[in-house]
């Protein structure tokens, strides 16, 4: 029986590891004049911590056995593509509306549309964050 958290564990280790090693390509330079790898590394290295702490952890807690559903690893990959298709052709609100509308068929809770407009209405929000106060060239509307 493979533990979730066990794997959740090494997962985190893994892409920490493959970050900050990539980092350690770049200057790092010091903290009061930051390199370009400084940033990555430092967040690499707190994930890594996460990672160990939480493959320690797995040791004194009982173990949650390891599940794939691959009908939802299908559906959140199919809103995925839905997403960038409809960001595409139309513009980047209707992809969040359709990304969040099919990606919620996966939940195990029932279907909810005003969940679903919440959950869409923040994520807009975050994207004209991300157009207005930093500058991204969103293709929002």
């Amino acid at each position: 029986m493979n533990d979730r958290n066990l794997v959740r564990g090494i997962f985190l280790i893994a892409i920490s590891l493959g970050f900050g090693l990539g980092a350690l390509r770049y200057p790092i330079g010091h903290l009061d004049r930051a390199g370009p790898g400084l940033f990555p590394l430092m967040v690499s290295s707190l994930l890594l911590l996460i990672g160990i702490v939480t493959v320690v952890r797995t040791r004194f807690v009982k173990g949650v056995p390891l599940s794939f559903n691959f009908r939802n690893i299908a559906i959140i990959l199919a809103s995925l593509c839905a997403f960038a298709l409809v960001s595409l052709l139309v513009n980047m609100i209707a992809g969040i509306l359709v990304m969040v509308f099919c990606a919620s068929f996966a939940a195990s809770s029932a279907y909810s549309v005003s969940r679903n407009l919440k959950i869409s209405a923040g994520l807009i929000l975050v994207a004209l964050a991300f157009q207005k106060l930093l500058g991204f060239n969103l293709p929002l509307y």
